[in-house]
């Protein structure tokens, strides 16, 4: 069995990887590093373009009438691009990119991305773009952040988009450029699709506290509909009632139980687990290949959550090795 060549952060074989993307790989910065020298590049603009020729016609008038004037224009516009050009470079050079993950994404809705941008000292109009977005940031004290709020049409396990950090300024003659690579998975909820007849209980339905259980030591903030007066009244002790909660639903969410295709299936799904958590239920989750022993709060909710993210049609779960 051949040896598997390098890998990326995110398990791939980097021998997989085509030829366009090593070479993109190659002149991307992974985030939470400074920009380098050697990953910065300064592309001139239609306006940089206008101003070379601009410096280029003066200088030849100069040498045709031999105008004094001519030559002085022409050399002090080329000294202007010059540290223009400098400006821009360092306005790049430097800059530590971080990237915050967003929380929950549902397939059909969008990914806040946040991008987290560090320097020594005050930088200015630079700008983000990714994924068809954009978005403009400044740092008028070293760090400052912006949110791409990139689209999510489908659920599972998705690559962050390729980002692109460019400024343009002070003049706008050339724009420094440098692009982000990072290795991590953004993962996608399927979408939730309520059912026309849900066979599962509405949200706090069987919650609520009916049974009077007793009294209790009265606590701070107790509503004074559940103080026991009568009791004060008698023994100078302030006291609370207290309720019996019916017990909880213990259930599982079947994927062969629920029509439709595979898609509309797992909306079903995902729309049942939220549902359930809301209720305080405790719920399992059984897929082709995939059962989520039974649980309940947070914990379990995001197992869930991830579990159909991850699923296959084929039983097997996306991204795992």
């Amino acid at each position: 069995m051949p040896p598997a060549g390098p890998r990326t952060g995110d398990g791939v074989s980097v021998r997989r990887l085509g030829l366009g993307e090593r070479w993109w790989r190659r002149l991307a910065t992974v985030p939470g590093q400074p920009l380098p020298q050697r990953r910065l590049f300064l592309l001139p603009t239609r306006f940089g373009l206008g101003w070379a020729l601009l410096v280029l016609l003066l200088l030849l008038f100069g040498i045709n009438y031999q105008n004094t004037l001519a030559y002085v224009l022409a050399f002090w516009l080329f000294g202007l691009g010059v540290v223009a050009l400098l400006r821009t470079w360092r306005n790049l050079l430097g800059i530590t990119p971080v990237l915050r993950l967003p929380g929950e994404v549902f397939a059909g809705g969008e990914a806040r991305l946040g991008v987290v941008l560090a320097g020594a000292r005050l930088r200015t109009g630079l700008e983000l773009h990714a994924g068809g977005v954009s978005a403009r940031i400044d740092l008028p004290e070293g760090q400052g952040e912006a949110l791409l709020a990139l689209p999510a049409p489908v659920r599972g396990v998705q690559p962050l988009p390729r980002i692109r950090l460019e400024t343009r300024w002070p003049l706008g003659v050339v724009r420094a450029l440098a692009w982000l690579q990072s290795d991590e998975r953004l993962l996608v909820y399927p979408r939730p699709l309520a059912e026309d007849e849900p066979e599962h209980r509405h949200a706090g339905a069987g919650l609520e506290a009916s049974d009077f259980a007793g009294l209790r030591r009265a606590e701070p903030g107790d509503s004074p509909a559940r103080l026991a007066w009568k009791q004060w009244s008698r023994t100078g002790q302030l006291a609370a009632k207290a309720f019996s909660v019916p017990p909880r639903r213990q259930l599982w969410l079947d994927y062969d139980a629920c029509r439709g295709d595979p898609e509309r299936r797992l909306s079903l799904l995902c729309a049942r687990v939220l549902a359930h958590h809301r209720a305080g239920d405790r719920y399992g989750l059984r897929l082709p290949g995939v059962t989520l022993a039974q649980g309940e709060g947070p914990h379990q909710r995001r197992l869930a959550l991830e579990a159909l993210a991850r699923f296959a049609p084929s039983g097997r779960q996306e991204g795992s090795p």
